[in-house]
């Protein structure tokens, strides 16, 4: 293959690092669930959650309509939002994005309810080949979460901790 190498590969990423950082500058705060001092019952569930510290984060946000509905309980607020990541950007920090994750902006929290990874320089992912070549092409850029917005108080979030530099 002439293109799509992995130095190709590191020219894009460097690219898009700094589109994000400094012309596009979105950035949420991360917060992962802490499973060694989160407390279950026999079932596996939890009354309270752990979180460890935030981590900011800088994305591209793809907002939905906020949408208000009215039951017998009076009004509630929803909106479903995506935060697509630099892949490379959430490995060199150890990051593995999970269903149930939590990422703040404008101080709204939002719950993680899928994770997708389907965007390939040049359509490959090194991971899965069949040729003797392929793991020096392609690879996964982009890693999107989608999200609902959900209230601060089911999380049991600290506001203490602050966040870490990426």
């Amino acid at each position: 293959m002439l293109f799509g190498s992995n130095r190709d590969f590191n020219l894009l990423v460097g690219i898009n690092r700094e589109l994000l950082k400094d012309i596009v500058e979105q950035e949420i705060l991360y917060y992962k669930l802490d499973l060694y001092s989160t407390e279950s019952n026999i079932y596996g569930e939890s009354l309270e959650k752990a979180w460890n510290s935030a981590v900011k984060l800088n994305c591209l946000i793809t907002r939905g309509d906020q949408i208000i509905s009215v039951d017998e309980f009076g009004p509630d607020l929803n909106r479903e939002m995506s935060f697509a990541f630099l892949k490379q950007d959430l490995i060199d920090i150890s990051m593995v994005p999970e269903v149930g994750d939590v990422l703040s902006w404008h101080e709204d929290y939002f719950l993680v309810d899928t994770v997708r990874e389907n965007q390939f320089f040049v359509g490959r992912d090194k991971q899965y080949n069949l040729t003797s070549y392929g793991e020096n092409f392609g690879t996964s850029v982009s890693m999107v979460l989608d999200c609902h917005l959900t209230r601060i108080e089911d999380l049991g979030i600290n506001f203490n901790n602050m966040p870490n530099q990426l």
